[in-house]
């Protein structure tokens, strides 16, 4: 079905690096602060099939919107 999202919680690092985590749990479990982490809706096609690298683009693209939207309201 077109359209459908999986999910990848998302973390900046101070750095600006990105990291991803495929749920909140396994993120706390390596010592993440879940208030830390961003949700963030990834199309199938690229969670399926995309690298690694294609995901964290996606993901900083998408942290990069919300940065925006929030200094804009």
């Amino acid at each position: 079905m077109e359209g459908e999202k999986d999910i990848l919680y998302v973390r900046r690092d101070k750095d600006g690096a990105v990291t991803l985590y495929v749920d909140e749990d396994w993120a706390v479990e390596r010592g993440v602060d879940p208030s830390q982490l961003v949700k963030i809706e990834i199309p199938r096609e690229l969670y399926a099939n995309g690298t690694v690298q294609q995901l964290r683009e996606y993901a900083a693209t998408c942290l990069e919107s919300l940065d925006e939207s929030n200094r804009s309201s």
